[in-house]
């Protein structure tokens, strides 16, 4: 199945996880994700500008995991991703997968939210999960859902 278009804007403004993180390999994530072409930026940040986004966005202040902007689901998906890097290396130990791995689960799943899914309701929550499930087993990763789950 051909998969859609994608626009990639890849930033480190964290870069310890660089090498971690190769264009094609965020692309092919991504891309599995996505059911309409995209124009996509993924931002990798430190804990501080993950908490201040966090907070002035969401009115939460912590750093997450994961923060989806998403402008537009249609014709074309344009969203960023912005993605703490601490907070993803500590809940990949936490969960005893690798960081890569869990980079994975967090772009299907900022991807997902782009595109207009939500979690908020247990019915909400079971489908993106299940949809985020069968979209990571198809790339031969792990069911992220057999640990904990992403925010």
């Amino acid at each position: 199945m051909a998969r859609p278009e994608l626009t990639l804007s890849l930033q480190f403004a964290d870069a310890r996880h660089k090498a971690l993180l190769p264009r094609h390999k965020v692309q092919r994530w991504l891309r599995a994700a996505l059911e309409a072409p995209g124009e996509l930026t993924v931002r990798i940040v430190d804990d501080e500008e993950g908490r201040a986004l966090n907070a002035e966005f969401r009115g939460k202040d912590y750093a997450t995991n994961v923060l989806t902007f998403d402008y537009s689901h249609e014709p074309v998906v344009m969203a960023d991703l912005v993605l703490a890097a601490g907070v993803v290396e500590r809940e990949a130990a936490e969960l005893g997968i690798t960081v890569a791995d869990h980079y994975a689960h967090l772009l299907v799943h900022g991807a997902l939210h782009a595109q207009g899914w939500d979690h908020e309701d247990d019915e909400e929550a079971e489908a993106m999960e299940a949809c985020e499930t069968a979209i990571l087993l198809g790339l031969g990763l792990h069911d992220p859902y057999a640990g904990a789950r992403a925010d």
